[in-house]
C-alpha cells in the first residue's frame, strides 16, 4: 500500500508524499472543470459568429421573382470564413428541400427546430468535424408545389479553429497550475525544513550525549505538538535513571554482603586448618554449616529482590486459603525445630477468599515475613499465619511473640540492609516485602501484636487496579 511505503520516509517526505498527490487530483478536476468551461465558452462565442453568418444570410435571401435568390455578401462571408480560419459551408433550402441553395448535404438537426429560434449542434461533414448553425423563418409565400413556407437557413464550420483555441488555453493553464504545484511543494519543503528545525537541534543534542548522560531533554522552542514527547520521553529517562541508581546501590550493597559472609567463611577454614582436635574441627564445621545457611539465604534474597523489582507482574486469582497452606507446608520444618506453636487462620467460613494478584510474589514477600517470625519468635513460642478479604483490598498476616521492633530502626524498616535488633539476616527479608506490596499497589504495616510481646505483620493490596495481562503495574 502507498500509504505503508511512506512509513520509512522522513516526516517532511512523508508529508510531501501524502500532500502533492492529493493537490495533483484537486488541480486534475480544476482542469477537467477548466476545460468544460472553455469548451462551453468557445461554442458560445463561436456560435454567436455562426448566427451572424445565419442573420447575413437571412437578410439577403429574395423571393421576389418567384423562386429562392441569394445575394451572397460575398466579402462579409470572406471575412467570416478568414476568422473561422477554416473551410465554411452553407444551405439554404426550403424545409421539404425541393429548393435549395449551397451544400445540399449539410448534417440536418435531429429535429426541425422551432421558427426563429437557431440551434447549434456538432456533426460529421466530409469527414470533419464541424458545428452547425440551423435557423428557421416562415416565408410570405410557398415557394413549391407542396405548399411549405419554412425556410431553413444552414452554415457550418470546421471545429479545427475551436479544438485549437481550447487546446491553447488547456496547456496555458496546465503550466499555470502544474508550476503552482511545484511553487506549493517547494514552499511545503521549505516551511517543513524550517518547522523541523527545532527536531533537528534536538536530535543533535541527543546524539551528543555520551551513554551515561540522562539529564531531562530541554523542551523550550520546540512546537506544542512535540512537547508532550519530550515530556515524556524526560519521565522515561527519570525512571530509567532511579533505576539505574537502585541498581547501583544494590550492586554496592550486595557486594559488601557476599564479601562479609565469604571472608568469615575464610576465618574459619584457616582457623580449622590448625585445629588438630577432631572436637574443635567438628564445631569449625557446624559454624561453616551455619554460615553458609546465612550465606545461601543472603544470595536467596538478594536475587529475590532483583526479581522484584524488574520481573512482570503476572496477576491472577487464587485460594487466600490454599496460599496460606502452601507457605506454612513450605516453612513448617524450620517451625518444627524451634517448637513453635504454628498455626493457620484461613477466612472464615461465609467471608471472601478470593485474592488477585501474583501469586508467586506474594508467595515471596510473606515467606519472608513469616520467616522472620519463627527466627525472632522465643523457642516454643506462638507463630500464626491469616489472611482476610472485603471490598477494599486482600490481606495477608503473620502474628508472632518475639522482641518486636526496635524503636530506633522502627522508621526506616523496609529499607534495604536495615535490620532489627537480633538479627542475623541481610536485612532484606522486610524491603522485599515492601516493595512486592507497592509493586501491587498496596502496602506493608507492623505494628505491636498486643498488649504482651510480639509483632504482626500485614501485607495488604487492593483488589481492583491491577492489569488483567502480564504487563508491569
Amino acid at each position: 500500500m502507498y500509504w505503508k511505503k511512506t512509513r520509512r520516509l522522513t516526516l517532511k517526505a512523508t508529508v510531501l508524499a501524502l500532500l502533492l498527490p492529493g493537490l495533483a487530483g484537486i488541480i486534475a478536476v480544476e482542469l477537467s472543470l477548466t476545460r468544460a468551461d472553455a469548451l462551453e465558452a468557445a461554442n458560445a462565442a463561436y456560435d454567436r459568429s455562426l448566427l451572424g453568418a445565419i442573420r447575413s444570410l437571412d437578410l439577403n435571401v429574395s423571393t421576389a421573382s418567384g423562386g429562392l435568390s441569394v445575394e451572397l455578401p460575398y466579402r462579409l462571408f470572406e471575412f467570416f470564413q478568414l476568422t473561422a480560419r477554416g473551410d465554411v459551408y452553407f444551405r439554404v433550402a426550403t424545409a421539404d428541400g425541393l429548393v435549395e441553395i449551397g451544400s445540399p448535404d449539410l448534417p440536418k438537426p435531429p429535429a426541425l427546430p422551432a421558427i426563429g429560434t437557431p440551434v447549434f449542434y456538432d456533426a460529421t461533414y466530409l469527414g470533419d468535424a464541424v458545428r452547425v448553425g440551423t435557423y428557421v423563418r416562415l416565408l410570405e409565400q410557398p415557394l413549391s408545389s407542396s405548399g411549405v413556407r419554412e425556410l431553413v437557413i444552414q452554415v457550418a464550420e470546421n471545429l479545427a479553429n475551436r479544438r485549437e483555441f481550447i487546446r491553447s488555453f488547456m496547456w496555458r493553464a496546465t503550466l499555470r497550475d502544474g508550476s503552482l504545484i511545484a511553487l506549493v511543494g517547494l514552499g511545503l519543503a521549505g516551511l517543513m525544513a524550517w518547522a523541523m528545525r527545532p527536531l533537528s537541534v534536538l536530535a543533535a543534542q541527543v546524539a551528543g550525549r555520551s551513554d551515561a548522560d540522562l539529564r531531562p531533554l530541554e523542551s523550550r522552542g520546540l512546537p506544542a505538538d512535540v512537547q508532550p514527547l519530550v515530556e515524556a520521553v524526560n519521565r522515561q529517562m527519570a525512571r530509567t535513571q532511579a533505576v539505574l541508581q537502585r541498581e547501583r546501590a544494590f550492586l554496592d550493597d550486595a557486594s559488601h554482603q557476599l564479601r562479609t559472609p565469604l571472608a568469615t567463611l575464610r576465618a574459619q577454614i584457616d582457623y580449622g586448618l590448625r585445629e588438630t582436635d577432631p572436637q574443635q574441627w567438628r564445631h569449625t564445621l557446624q559454624a561453616l554449616s551455619q554460615q553458609l545457611d546465612d550465606a545461601v539465604r543472603s544470595t536467596h534474597q538478594l536475587l529475590a529482590m532483583a526479581r522484584s523489582d524488574t520481573v512482570a507482574l503476572q496477576p491472577a486469582a487464587f485460594d487466600l486459603g490454599d496460599f496460606l497452606r502452601t507457605v506454612a507446608l513450605k516453612l513448617l520444618p524450620q517451625a518444627r525445630a524451634r517448637s513453635l506453636d504454628f498455626g493457620v487462620e484461613p477466612p472464615a467460613a461465609g467471608t471472601p477468599a478470593q485474592a488477585r494478584g501474583d501469586a508467586t510474589l506474594l508467595g515471596e514477600a510473606f515467606g519472608n515475613l513469616v520467616h522472620n517470625a519463627i527466627v525472632h519468635s522465643p523457642a516454643q513460642g506462638k507463630v500464626t499465619l491469616g489472611a482476610a478479604a472485603d471490598g477494599f483490598g486482600c490481606s495477608l498476616w503473620v502474628r508472632d511473640e518475639g522482641p518486636g521492633l526496635d524503636a530506633a530502626v522502627q522508621p526506616r524498616i523496609g529499607q534495604r540492609f536495615v535490620k532489627g535488633r537480633g538479627s542475623n539476616g541481610a536485612g532484606l527479608g522486610l524491603a522485599i516485602a515492601r516493595n512486592i506490596a507497592e509493586r501491587h499497589g498496596g502496602t506493608l504495616v507492623l505494628e505491636p501484636a498486643g498488649d504482651g510481646p510480639g509483632l504482626l505483620a500485614r501485607l495488604w493490596w487492593p483488589s481492583a487496579g491491577l492489569p488483567a495481562d502480564g504487563a508491569s503495574a
